[in-house]
């Protein structure tokens, strides 16, 4: 049954997500292990305060300027994604000249095939991944081993967001640069990846848009530079000193009762 929910609800934001994830479960794009993975996500954005961070727009700024050094930039889409910000998707790839390619971990033919023409709705004029996932990518044995020659496979920089740690692993042992989007940054992703971006996928990906947006006029000389300075252990650790930060400041602050929930 779906309800209408009303914009004045302090859990509005969050509840629009989960009704757009539920519209893709039973438009197909989604599988049921896909709301699960939601809510485990959804836990640590309430950590974080449900905001984009300081350390997630450094990790941006760094994405930004791997995407537009890279020679063949690709961005991975699964279910997920492809029911929260198939536009949003769209915008970067066209903004960073970056390829989509759909690749998913419970795949069907069927399923691709709806999530590329999603995709298509929202004005990727080409989608990788579908007729032609005839590539392997070494070491893998999921589903999610199946890619594209024109697209992961031959990739330097690729953007995975709400990922499994098995490809990130695997991608990194390509020699690829990998970009993750992920809310738990001590998952295997967030650790394995070359620059995590921990933040929820609807903010990050239009954020990240707009610093490639801001970003593409610079000379190759700054964009290396920006790479250069980036550490991703740097920025994991000073994700976890804010969460640590933030939790003992909602203690103090429930155990004073000046704090309920739904306030930052």
């Amino acid at each position: 049954m779906r309800i209408e929910i009303p914009r004045a609800h302090p859990r509005y934001q969050s509840l629009m997500i989960r009704e757009k994830l539920v519209e893709g479960f039973e438009k197909g794009l989604v599988v049921p292990q896909g709301l699960i993975a939601h809510g485990r996500g959804e836990c640590f954005d309430y950590i974080i305060g449900e905001k984009t961070i300081e350390p997630a727009l450094k990790a941006m700024r760094a994405a930004a300027a791997a995407l537009l050094l890279a020679k063949h930039p690709v961005v991975s889409v699964n279910g997920n994604v492809a029911a929260l910000v198939p536009e949003e998707v769209v915008r970067l790839a066209k903004a960073s000249n970056a390829k989509i390619e759909v690749n998913l971990f419970y795949r069907t033919e069927e399923r691709v095939k709806r999530i590329a023409e999603v995709l298509k709705l929202h004005g990727a004029e080409e989608v990788l991944g579908v007729d032609d996932a005839t590539a392997t990518i070494p070491e893998l044995f999921s589903e999610r081993r199946k890619v594209s020659p024109r697209g992961i496979y031959v990739a330097d920089v690729v953007l995975v967001a709400l990922e499994d740690g098995d490809r990130t692993e695997a991608l990194r042992k390509m020699g690829k640069t990998v970009i993750a989007i992920d809310l738990n940054p001590l998952s295997r992703t967030s650790l394995a990846a070359s620059i995590t971006i921990v933040d929820n996928v609807v903010r990050a990906l239009p954020k990240l848009t707009e610093f490639v947006e801001e970003m593409k006029n610079e000379p190759r000389g700054y964009l290396e530079e920006v790479l250069k300075g980036y550490s991703n252990a740097k920025v994991i650790s000073e994700v976890l000193d804010y969460i640590n930060r933030r939790l003992r400041e909602l203690s103090e602050r429930i155990h004073e009762k000046v704090w309920s929930p739904g306030e930052p």
